[in-house]
């Protein structure tokens, strides 16, 4: 295939990825479009280390890695904003929190809250948002030292003892976990988010 051929089907790629990420942070996809990233990338990848001799096409072909490179940087940011509880504009300003649509789904998925919070409905349906807090458990544990095995099943158990007790004393819609580290010891933290 001709490199202007290659170009032309990474930038139709490239755009249609665009609508791809947008439909998956507007809440219509529930997976990001990583099959169709890595067609692009792979697209790119063919004359990475091709020597091209017309200018015109290394020029355009610069300039579509450059701008695929920085929508990438974006969208990984987006990304990660999301995965924290961080909701991130388009330019990357802090943005409100959208009001839950049709296109939303009626309960939100579990995620980490503000400031490194893990928010938890339902440790058995949030499992990721507890497996994301055991392993997050697990590294401040060896950034401080700390010895003693921790098994994964021992700690959930502990997650959903701790949050049906608060869920049944304070009531509320969900619990908020934290870790804090005080005297070289990792601790949990919970209270009930109303």
């Amino acid at each position: 295939m001709a490199l202007s051929e290659d170009l032309d089907q990474i930038e139709k790629a490239i755009k249609q990825l665009q609508i791809e990420w947008e439909k998956f942070f507007g809440g219509v996809e529930r997976k990001p479009p990583n099959d169709l990233k890595a067609k692009v990338e792979a697209l790119i990848r063919r004359h990475i280390n091709a020597e091209i001799r017309n200018n015109t096409e290394r020029f355009r072909y610069q300039n579509i890695t450059a701008r695929y490179n920085t929508f990438n940087e974006m969208w990984g940011k987006r990304l990660r904003a999301l995965e924290e509880g961080r909701v991130m504009g388009v330019h990357g300003t802090h943005a409100k929190t959208p009001p839950p649509g049709p296109l939303r789904p009626e309960r939100p998925a579990a995620r980490p809250a503000g400031s490194g919070e893990v928010r938890i409905q339902d440790p058995e349906r949030d499992s990721e948002a507890v497996r994301s807090l055991f392993d997050r458990f697990l590294e401040e544990r060896q950034k401080t030292g700390e010895s003693g095995a921790v098994k994964f099943e021992g700690f959930r158990k502990l997650i959903a003892q701790q949050a049906s007790r608060i869920l049944n004393e304070k009531g509320g819609q969900a619990v908020s976990f934290r870790l804090e580290t005080k005297d070289g010891k990792v601790s949990l933290k919970a209270k009930a988010l109303k």
